[in-house]
């Protein structure tokens, strides 16, 4: 359901349809003439680039001395990196896959994986008390996480990318701030999930009763409520969750 999910929202925008194959190698700048349609950045625990590794480091150079965009394709997609390297390389793996099926309408993309902000993320999925419903006050102050989330939108922004996701249901507590002012579009995988629900035309198992889903996730994402809420809203159906404890 979720890669199917993930087709239909990553193919829908009409702006994302319209492609060349001709853009994936457009050379405008020394950047952008590497061999690769995409770029992936990794940052160190400190939030730097590795200074150790010299192909990095005339990378960074080239783009510390280019004001324009990193990728050019009007269908760059922009990926906020994960809980996890592996969340976020699955993730990958679905999207190039898509890519082979239509090679006309391959996208590049563009990588910001930060392991400051997985730890700070992988700490809070432990620690899911900290999390409480949208109904409830929150006692946790997750402002230092939001702003970092923010920055790195704000990086692929000015990287090209024009449409941006979250391989990461936890940081999806907290989309609408992350996403505040954004100039291009972005996927919320809750509503993606509640939009192919609806449309698939669900009924439910005996006549006059609600349509019930039921969601499994883990208690954080669960006390996040964004799932429950974006179902409600698209599917006005009544939902049950199933907890699966985070490790």
């Amino acid at each position: 359901m979720l890669d199917r999910s993930l087709q239909m929202s990553l193919n829908c925008p009409s702006y994302l349809l319209v492609r060349q194959r001709t853009l994936c190698y457009k050379r405008l700048n020394p950047v952008r003439a590497m061999p690769p349609s995409s770029v992936i950045l990794h940052t160190d625990e400190s939030g730097k680039f590795p200074e150790s590794r010299k192909t990095c480091n005339s990378l960074i150079a080239s783009l510390s001395s280019y004001d324009g965009p990193l990728l050019s394709a009007p269908n760059t997609v922009g990926i906020l990196g994960g809980l996890s390297v592996d969340s976020t390389l699955n993730f990958l793996r679905k999207l190039v896959h898509l890519s082979k099926e239509n090679e006309a309408k391959c996208m590049p993309f563009v990588v910001c994986s930060d392991p400051v902000l997985n730890r700070e993320l992988s700490s809070l999925e432990r620690s899911s008390s900290s999390l409480c419903s949208r109904n409830e006050p929150s006692q946790s102050d997750h402002t230092r996480i939001v702003e970092n989330l923010r920055s790195k939108r704000v990086f692929l922004e000015k990287s090209g990318a024009h449409c941006i996701v979250m391989p990461c249901h936890i940081s999806h507590s907290w989309h609408d701030e992350v996403f505040k002012g954004c100039s291009v579009h972005s996927l919320h995988m809750a509503e993606c999930v509640a939009r192919e629900l609806k449309e698939a035309g669900l009924k439910p198992l005996e006549a006059g009763s609600p349509l019930r889903i039921g969601v499994l996730a883990t208690d954080a994402t669960l006390k996040a409520g964004f799932y429950q809420e974006k179902l409600q809203i698209e599917v006005l159906t009544e939902t049950f969750t199933i907890l699966k404890k985070s490790r």
